[in-house]
């Protein structure tokens, strides 16, 4: 053992710069680029917010359009990306269609092929692939959906935007404005977020000039985890398992006094609540009265209202996002690939900032085994000690 200072989960260690986003402590305000993630999802179409988190700045007019053509034209999935997906058993985790998926694309895509040196790729491919996942993932997630209920693919229309278009292509019908304005707020707020779990991930696959496509696939590794992107899908677990506000109590006593974990609550950044979570629970009051379902209201403010009175830590992102992703109709399976589609370009963001600017991310580790022992009977071989201590007093 050493006297090493340990900081299991890297807990208060500060490993880089980043310029894509902080959380402000001043005004508890999560920030993309500057801007308070609240002011972007409540003026911005997710396809600007994009723009942003790649390219430092909100988009003009005439580049936010650019960028809208090219997300449109390749938007359909791709022929070997359905086989692939068709392939794997119907009960197999979304979190793994979408991670093969993203595979099949990776390898489809030649630009640059030819040798692991080069896979880094230059920062116009990376930006330019950056753009293709970005508006393959709706196909992708959408069509998983589908093929569990046992449902046709449905193609892309190139005269939606793309949280209208992610729903049509779900569904199979346009949905209400607000439905869709619920729904790109939350890709809003789900994009970005620092160096979480995943986007770290990211970062440390790219800092050994890993390709972009290797890095996202790791991610979302990383995110299938229920510690980080399956905290939305628990949450609707819980809320179905209480059943209603009136069983909130007895159901809180019972989880508590078996020391559950209640998923949906506290977070390791946020020391005053979840800076995003107003937006978000506005978002899930529209939907709550879109679709005249007091009863979603009376059972989370039940349990919110319980839990923080009991154990004083507030709601996160993933408690409003959960009940408001199934009243949309999204299988709570669906719940985590959204959360990917939305983070890609987060993840790629920082990828790309990785890569301009890239050290070897490799930290040290604390030996706490056994001291040096040597195994019974081993001899060692003169001429290889003598070559090695040869070798040692050239170097020096």
């Amino acid at each position: 053992m050493t006297d090493t200072e340990i900081k299991k989960g890297l807990a208060g260690v500060v490993a880089d710069y980043t310029a894509v986003s902080k959380v402000n402590p001043e005004t508890n305000s999560l920030l993309y680029r500057g801007y308070p993630v609240q002011e972007l999802a409540a003026t911005q179409p997710f396809e600007a917010v994009a723009y942003l988190l790649w390219n430092g700045e909100l988009p003009t007019d005439e580049q936010l359009a650019a960028l809208r053509a090219e997300e449109r034209a390749h938007r359909a999935l791709a022929d070997n990306v359905k086989a692939a997906i068709d392939l794997l058993p119907l009960d197999a985790h979304p979190m793994d269609e979408v991670r093969t998926a993203v595979s099949v694309i990776g390898a489809s895509d030649t630009t640059g092929a030819g040798s692991v040196l080069d896979a880094a790729g230059s920062p116009e491919e990376n930006l330019a692939r950056s753009v293709r996942l970005y508006a393959a993932l709706p196909a992708i997630v959408a069509y998983g959906q589908r093929r569990r209920r046992g449902e046709e693919l449905v193609a892309p229309r190139d005269d939606l935007d793309y949280a209208a278009n992610f729903l049509w292509m779900t569904f199979g019908e346009e949905s209400h404005e607000v439905v869709v304005d619920a729904f790109n707020r939350s890709m809003i707020l789900y994009a970005e977020h620092s160096f979480n779990a995943s986007t770290f991930t990211a970062r440390v696959i790219t800092s050994t000039l890993s390709d972009l496509y290797s890095a996202v696939v790791g991610a979302i590794g990383a995110l299938k985890g229920p510690l980080h992107g399956g905290a939305n899908e628990a949450v609707l677990h819980i809320f179905n398992e209480i059943g209603s506000a009136e069983n909130v109590t007895a159901w809180l006593d019972e989880a508590l006094g078996a020391k559950r974990k209640i998923m949906g609550f506290g977070h390791r950044v946020y020391k005053r609540g979840d800076s995003r979570v107003p937006t978000m629970h506005q978002a899930l009051l529209t939907l709550i009265e879109h679709y005249d379902r007091p009863d979603v209201l009376a059972l989370y403010e039940a349990l919110e209202g319980e839990f923080v009175a009991r154990k004083g830590i507030y709601p996160n992102l993933d408690y409003p996002s959960g009940p408001a992703y199934d009243l949309i109709g999204f299988d709570i399976l669906t719940f985590t690939p959204l959360f990917i589609a939305s983070r890609v370009t987060g993840w790629t963001a920082h990828i790309m900032e990785q890569t301009a600017s890239n050290a070897l991310i490799r930290p040290l580790s604390a030996y706490n085994g056994p001291d040096e022992r040597h195994v019974e009977g081993y001899v060692p071989d003169e001429a290889a000690l003598a070559a090695a201590q040869r070798a040692e007093e050239a170097a020096d």
